[in-house]
C-alpha cells in the first residue's frame, strides 16, 4: 500500500479485535515514532496492552472497544504543539494503516492512567490516537468540496487541486473541516500557498490543520511549492 492509498482506505475505527499487535508491526512503530520524534521535537510514546484509559464513562461515550494500544502525543507546552501533533501524527496514522492497521484520533475519551507513560518538564499531553487491529475498517463519510475550502480554479497549477483533495480526506474533529488553503501565487520561481485554521466551539482546529497539511503535501508534491 501507498501512503496515497493509505489516505484513501484509512477511516477512524473506534473497536477493535483482542489481538496484540505483530512484533514485527511493534518494531516498525516504535522506529518511526523515534524518527518523528527526532524531527518534530515531539515526545510522542506508544502503549502496548494497557486497556484501562479507554474503559469507563468517557470511552462509552466515544463508543470506544476493544482499545488496549495506543500512541500518547505529547510535547512542549508551545503555540504550535497541536499543529505539529496533527503534522507529524498524521504521518503515524498514514504509516499504520500501510501496516495493516486501524486507528483513531482521540481528543477526550479517555483517561489518563499514572505510570503509562513519561512526561518531561513542561511537557503535556495533546490527545491520543488509537491503535490496532479493527473489527472493521471503518466507513467514509460526506465531506466539502474543493471549493469551499479552497480557492482552486482553471487558473491554479494541478498539483494545488490534488493537494485540496488529499486535505479533504484527512480526518478532523466530528468532521468539522474548519481548514482552507489559498493558492498564493509565485514568488520568484517558487509557488506559495497559504493554509488556515478556521473557528469552531469544539476546538482542536489547530490539530485539524496540522493533519490537512500533512494530506495536502502529499497530494500535491511538497517540491511544488513553500508554505506562506
Amino acid at each position: 500500500m501507498t501512503v496515497q492509498e493509505a489516505m484513501e482506505a484509512r477511516h477512524s475505527v473506534r473497536a477493535y479485535k483482542e489481538q496484540p499487535l505483530a512484533e514485527e508491526t511493534v518494531r516498525a512503530l516504535k522506529e518511526r515514532i523515534e524518527e518523528m520524534n527526532g524531527k518534530s521535537g515531539l515526545h510522542i510514546q506508544l502503549i502496548l496492552n494497557e486497556p484501562k484509559s479507554f474503559q469507563g464513562p468517557l470511552s462509552r461515550y466515544g463508543r470506544f472497544r476493544g482499545v488496549t494500544d495506543y500512541i500518547v502525543m505529547a510535547g512542549r507546552k508551545t503555540d504550535d504543539l497541536d499543529e505539529r501533533t496533527g503534522y507529524f501524527g498524521e504521518q503515524l496514522v498514514l504509516f499504520a494503516q500501510m501496516l495493516g492497521l486501524n486507528t483513531c484520533w482521540v481528543g477526550l475519551s479517555y483517561r489518563k492512567v499514572p505510570g503509562t507513560y513519561v512526561l518531561g518538564e513542561d511537557e503535556k499531553v495533546a490527545c491520543y490516537i488509537a491503535v490496532g487491529y479493527g473489527e472493521t475498517q471503518g466507513a467514509g463519510h460526506r465531506i466539502k468540496t474543493v471549493g469551499q475550502v479552497s480557492n482552486a480554479s482553471d487558473h491554479t497549477p494541478s498539483w494545488f487541486r490534488r493537494g485540496v483533495e488529499a486535505a479533504l480526506l484527512a480526518p478532523t474533529a466530528v468532521n468539522q473541516q474548519k481548514f482552507s488553503f489559498e493558492y498564493v501565487g509565485m514568488n520568484g520561481r517558487c509557488h506559495q500557498v497559504r493554509a488556515r485554521k478556521g473557528f469552531s466551539l469544539i476546538g482542536y482546529t489547530r490539530m485539524d490543520l496540522g493533519i490537512a497539511k500533512c494530506h495536502f503535501e502529499i497530494g500535491a508534491g511538497k517540491e511544488n511549492f513553500e508554505w506562506v
